[in-house]
């Protein structure tokens, strides 16, 4: 396998593993509508344990095969993924505000891809 799909398939890694990890905020709102004394509290809490378990162990291994400094900059997308569960999950409204935050998140993390390989072309 050639370098450039090997870190293609680790930086795809990467952004599924922030997907999953974003889902940790998705359970605290969750937790939220519940009381302290209720067990759906309980079992959105034992979630989100068990979904940074799988993140930190992930997140070990995607530094492994990428940069920190690379893999660190993409993690900026979780913000775009909250937004994106907010709309399907809660049936939250995108309003112009929020829809150019994400922008400026894809593009700074589309902006650091291209000066990272623009690095690793003249090294």
């Amino acid at each position: 396998m050639s370098n450039r799909k090997s870190k293609t398939t680790v930086l795809l890694a990467l952004h599924i593993l922030l997907a999953v990890y974003s889902l940790s905020g998705v359970l605290s709102k969750l937790a939220s509508g519940f009381s302290f004394s209720d067990i759906g509290f309980y079992l959105c809490y034992c979630g989100i344990i068990a979904l940074l378990g799988v993140y930190a162990i992930g997140w070990q291994q995607i530094i492994k095969r990428l940069p920190l400094t690379t893999a660190y900059a993409n993690k900026a997308v979780t913000v775009v993924w909250g937004i994106i569960w907010g709309i399907l999950l809660f049936s939250e409204e995108i309003n112009l505000f929020k829809a150019l935050g994400a922008v400026v998140v894809l593009a700074g993390v589309a902006l650091y891809a291209v000066a990272d390989n623009a690095t690793e072309e003249k090294g």
